[in-house]
């Protein structure tokens, strides 16, 4: 056999179908959270920043506003008017320096931290934001403010900000993921209710079940009502087969019985003439090829009558039989045509079932047949015939080529010939013997399985239904049964 290899899908599609809708629409919500919260905090952290250096441009024009630099002829520029430095910067923790026009220090709330030369604009010392603004009060010399905050506030406000914009955007990828499976279990709740359902009608091979329909327009409805529909095809179809293989089984029924008639009418005409040819050697030869050509089709209609029989379920009548004595009288049917060949059995009874004594004879015949037809001369068959429980255990064994690998079963179908010696009286068969034991053996409640022997040949075990033993069966099956007085049988070797 060719195995063909499957090509092996991405990842992604051998995630289950509500899993890939809830990671899509998670995935597209996570990038428009992303999206919005990159942009979000741009404009948020530069407006945060922007108003904190609004805020030091603003307290450094104030504080400008009130300050006046004069020069005293002892000590040089001084600082004449101003607001408490020390005062103004503390609610703010801020740095305040006033320089004169060369950029020395003329007054400060700290002289060790030194803000650097006056500079336009906003500059950074350390870990200071630094405003400087010129002094252009009336009555002041040209001076400079410069006004110093820490910005560790505004940068603890900004990684507060992107920390709760990350937060929001797990947080809302997650409710999405969470959303998308709700979403997807509720719409995928319909196709889980019809893959249950099929997959009930691929286990019972029922297709007369019927898929309830919903109500609404969308895809599912539609995949309801096309399931429906296909599977109402397929139980019309299925009765229309079945209806027309009732008719042709009760057709090769009546069919083979009416045969048996003529058949047998001919066959005693043929033996008739037989006996009383007087004519040429043609004539007579004539005769026996008739005759024996006869034969074979009655055989094969019998044949076919008891398969269609069992098809159409028809059963003949039953009575309490020996099996063991079936075997028996089956076997010194068999034993002429057996050859070279030795024939050993071990028939251990009595064996009491219900059946019908002329199948169970055809079965048990078919089986020691097909063990001759298909073995060279010199092989030893075996039948037995045990109690295996509450069943009857019989098996045909021989040490010849054995069945083909991988034909177990498939020798018990209708018209399927195995090779090997075919030189049994009445030629090869006609491949429905094994398909009228397994017919007989089932039609008795029974089963039939073929496997290879210990000595590498073939064994065919039929098992039966035993019939309820009584107290007089339980003392006689403590004791072997005779051998029937079969001729040329010799105990049957252990396998």
């Amino acid at each position: 056999m060719r195995w063909i290899r499957r090509r092996r899908l991405p990842l992604f599609e051998r995630i289950p179908v509500r899993w890939r809708i809830a990671i899509t629409t998670a995935g597209l919500t996570l990038g428009i959270l992303v999206c919005f919260a990159l942009v979000l905090g741009q404009v948020v952290g530069h407006r945060i920043r922007s108003d904190f250096r609004e805020e030091l441009r603003s307290a450094a024009r104030s504080l400008a506003a009130e300050t006046r630099v004069s020069t005293d002829p002892v000590f040089g520029p001084v600082v004449t008017k101003s607001p408490d430095l020390r005062a103004f910067a503390l609610p703010e923790d801020a740095v305040i320096t006033v320089l004169d026009s060369s950029g020395r220090p003329v007054a400060a709330t700290n002289t060790s931290i030194h803000l650097g030369p006056p500079r336009s604009g906003i500059h950074n010392v350390g870990d200071l934001s630094v405003a400087t603004v010129p002094i252009t009060a009336t009555g002041s010399l040209p001076a400079y403010v410069q006004y110093g905050r820490p910005d560790a506030g505004v940068n603890d406000t900004v990684a507060r900000l992107w920390f709760f914009l990350g937060a929001g955007v797990i947080g809302g990828t997650l409710l999405a993921l969470l959303a998308g499976l709700a979403v997807a279990d509720r719409a995928m709740r319909p196709i889980k209710a019809l893959t249950g359902l099929a997959r009930q009608i691929t286990s019972t091979r029922d297709p007369s079940s019927r898929i309830p329909v919903p109500v609404t327009e969308d895809e599912v409805g539609e995949l309801a009502r096309t399931m429906d529909g296909m599977l109402q095809a397929l139980d019309e179809a299925r009765s229309e087969r079945e209806q027309s293989l009732e008719r042709q089984r009760e057709f090769v029924a009546d069919a083979s019985h009416e045969l048996r008639t003529p058949l047998t009418s001919i066959h005693a005409n043929l033996e008739l003439l037989q006996s009383a040819a007087v004519g040429s050697s043609d004539d007579r030869q004539a005769v026996d090829s008739a005759l024996s050509s006869t034969k074979r089709m009655s055989g094969l209609v019998s044949d076919l009558l008891l398969l269609a029989r069992a098809d159409a379920g028809r059963r003949l009548a039953t009575r309490q039989i020996d099996l063991a004595a079936i075997a028996a009288g089956a076997l010194e049917e068999v034993q002429p045509l057996a050859g070279e060949r030795r024939i050993e059995s071990q028939l251990e009874g009595p064996l009491p079932l219900q059946g019908n004594p002329d199948e169970l004879h055809r079965l048990i015949r078919n089986l020691l047949e097909n063990a001759v037809r298909h073995t060279p001369e010199k092989t030893t068959i075996e039948l037995t015939a045990r109690r295996d429980g509450d069943e009857a255990l019989l098996e045909v064994i021989d040490d010849g080529p054995g069945i083909p690998s991988a034909m177990e079963d498939q020798v018990f179908d209708r018209f399927v010939r195995g090779d090997g010696p075919s030189d049994i009286a009445g030629g090869g068969g006609s491949g429905l013997g094994l398909a009228i034991v397994r017919a007989v053996a089932e039609s008795h409640g029974g089963s039939v399985t073929a496997g290879k022997s210990t000595y590498g040949g073939a064994r065919f075990s039929v098992r039966l239904p035993l019939e309820q033993a009584t107290e007089a069966d339980s003392e006689a099956n403590s004791k072997p049964a005779s051998e029937s007085g079969v001729r040329g049988q010799a105990p049957a070797r252990p396998d």
